[in-house]
């Protein structure tokens, strides 16, 4: 869903929702507090009526009320999910287009070597990957981005990673990690950030990319197959920069793990089962969902259940259905229930 300003009074006010001018603030707040405003002291702030932040009362078409900041607040989250789920399909698309570019170049003479090595090489076996990343830790000197998917992080791979942290929080290198949410429930990765300090950052989302490792945006190391036993190492200056764009993208969107996950604004459903229910109605499996969310598939349908009970549906044809009925497909912003004033079905 687009939040630009269009029509009327765009050059006035150039801005969406998520940024609302001086004078649009003003009298926004002053409609929530009221209840209701005079159509006339809208007058000087069309980018209220523009973003349906104000409509017109239909009891009395000389006011104005105002839409509840929570239907404001699940408007934007969907705004935030749709971008995530495109950067996503981009990246991997992107990531097949490597895999294939880089069979190509197994098969003829390398033509577009440099100094540092070839602008794609693929790394066979563990003990391979670890010795380049190992490299690139010794010669990185300012940042390391990466993208950590999967869920809770094990014990074991933090353990495996942590002399390259460590080595590399010595030299002052900046770090900063995208988990999924999911994530935030690992003892491990706190300890792990506990003892990082300020040398790193980590955010998290619903959902992120596959595994993603970036050194000083100049070698970039991702997955070549499945089971994560063979690598790409990227060299090329024009893959490295598009794969760091795709992060800040990420990142700009992800919620820093010491914040709170916000609410969804709909009584009895979790952020996660908003989540669900938004991959559900894109017609995945229960397998996948888990997969992409970072869960076990045995949670992943202990929590389609509670939507199934909450949402009061008997089947699964039929929560598709009060999926789509309550705005949670993303087809359009989530119906905003008040407290008190929910489903008889809900918990």
């Amino acid at each position: 869903m687009g939040w630009a300003m269009a029509g009327h009074g765009a050059d006035e006010h150039p801005h969406g929702a998520d940024r609302l001018c001086e004078a649009g603030d003003r009298v926004y707040s002053r409609a929530v507090r009221r209840g209701r405003l005079p159509r006339r002291e809208a007058e000087r702030v069309p980018c209220l009526l523009e973003l349906a932040l104000l409509h017109p009362d239909p009891d009395d078409m000389d006011y104005l009320v105002p839409t509840s900041p929570q239907e404001v607040m699940t408007r934007l989250l969907r705004g935030m999910y749709d971008e995530v789920r495109a950067s996503q399909r981009r990246v991997g698309s992107a990531v097949a287009a490597f895999e294939w570019y880089a069979g190509l170049g197994r098969q003829v003479p390398s033509a577009g070597a440099s100094a540092e090595g070839p602008a794609i090489r693929v790394l066979d076996g563990l003990a391979r990957i670890q010795a380049a990343m190992d490299e690139a830790t010794q010669a990185c000197t300012s940042e390391v981005l990466t993208v950590q998917p999967g869920g809770i992080r094990r014990e074991a791979e933090l353990s495996e990673g942590l002399h390259r942290a460590m080595a590399l929080r010595g030299r002052g290198v900046r770090m900063r990690d995208l988990y999924t949410h999911v994530a935030r429930h690992g003892h491990g990765l706190l300890s792990y950030l506990e003892l990082m300090g300020d040398a790193v950052e980590a955010r998290t989302l619903d959902e992120v990319v596959e595994r993603l490792i970036l050194f000083d945006r100049t070698v970039a190391f991702i997955p070549a197959n499945a089971e994560r036993t063979m690598a790409l190492e990227l060299r090329h200056p024009a893959l490295v920069e598009y794969l760091g764009t795709v992060f800040e993208r990420l990142w700009r969107l992800a919620i820093p793990l010491t914040a709170p996950l916000p609410d969804t604004g709909i009584e009895g459903i979790s952020h996660r089962e908003q989540s669900i229910a938004a991959l559900l109605a894109e017609g995945h499996q229960d397998a996948v969902i888990a997969e992409r969310l970072g869960i076990s598939v045995r949670t992943c349908r202990a929590h389609i259940a509670r939507l199934s009970e909450t949402l009061g549906a008997v089947s699964r044809t039929q929560l598709g259905v009060r999926i789509a009925q309550a705005g949670l497909d993303g087809a359009r912003p989530p119906v905003v229930i008040p407290p008190g004033r929910g489903s008889p079905t809900a918990r």
